[in-house]
């Protein structure tokens, strides 16, 4: 195995360019799990850790760009505000000493329907920016996820950063394993409240070949609060509204049976975290509304 460190972006572009199948290690904890456990032999392995860019983040008026490589613990201190749904999940995420290296374009890189980044980042609408020597662009999220732990990113690519809009309105995220942390979810989900737009979206994860929105529960509650008249009125959601929700949710899942859990428990699990992030998320909606 031959180990590449590039000294700057610039470089590290260059050197994948030369070595399509270098594998871009960063913070190291999922590669080196596999590494240690002989499941994965990469012929070339390229250190990023040098490259200052990837452990940066910019504040816009109305955008996160969050480096690749910024690490957990980073996004838990300093950004709980503008991402609230990725600092809660970032909170999930193993054990101090894991969230202190991994980042979210490990997840990305990774693109295992388990990460715990990947429903926080449906539910807020991300966009993930990479380039290759050839130019840089931009692949929304919904797009992101091709296969089992297959991303859209070609040989020649790395992940830059991540462009996240700030929340203008309550998000949510929860797991559901042995353990609140050091456990790989068995079954993740995301909400996000969107009251400019007057949209919702959701992220699943650990429930499908890949992470995926529960899109056809995200059709159903916006219908639900545009008709009810709830984005005006803030009314409390009505339960069977809660519970359509939550249903719908559980629907959206393609799950198996496997060590962590079967698929009936993981369908049950989702319906039920949907269902309490809607009471959660609106009821903090609500609380803005009667404030204002």
């Amino acid at each position: 195995m031959d180990f590449l460190r590039p000294a700057s972006w610039e470089e590290a572009l260059a050197a994948k360019a030369e070595y399509p199948t270098a594998v871009p290690i960063a913070g190291g904890t999922d590669i080196m799990v596999e590494i240690n456990f002989d499941h994965r032999r990469p012929e070339y392995l390229m250190d990023l850790g040098r490259i200052e860019l990837l452990h940066t983040w910019e504040t816009g008026e109305d955008v996160v760009r969050l480096g690749a490589s910024v690490p957990y613990t980073r996004i838990m201190e300093n950004l709980r505000a503008e991402l609230p749904g990725l600092a809660l999940a970032s909170h999930t995420v193993a054990s101090p000493q894991i969230r202190n290296r991994g980042g979210v374009g490990g997840n990305l890189g990774t693109a295992s329907p388990a990460g715990d980044a990947h429903p926080a980042l449906l539910a807020a609408g991300a966009e993930v920016e990479v380039e290759s020597v050839r130019g840089s662009r931009l692949i929304p999220i919904d797009a992101f996820y091709t296969g089992v732990k297959r991303n859209a990113l070609a040989a020649d690519e790395l992940i830059k950063t991540v462009h996240i809009r700030k929340a203008d309105g309550p998000q949510q995220f929860s797991k559901v394993g042995t353990r609140n942390a050091m456990v790989i979810a068995v079954c993740a989900f995301a909400l996000a409240l969107h009251p400019e737009t007057r949209t919702v979206r959701t992220g699943i994860g650990s429930a499908a070949p890949t992470p995926i929105r529960a899109r056809t529960a995200e059709e159903f509650l916006e219908a639900a609060l545009e008709e009810g008249g709830f984005w005006d009125s803030g009314e409390i959601i009505t339960p069977s509204v809660a519970k359509q929700f939550g249903d719908l949710a559980a629907a959206s899942c393609n799950p198996i049976d496997d060590v962590r859990g079967t698929a009936k428990y993981r369908r049950h699990a989702v319906g039920v975290l949907a269902r309490r992030q809607l009471l959660w998320t609106w009821e903090e909606f609500r609380a803005g509304v009667r404030g204002g």
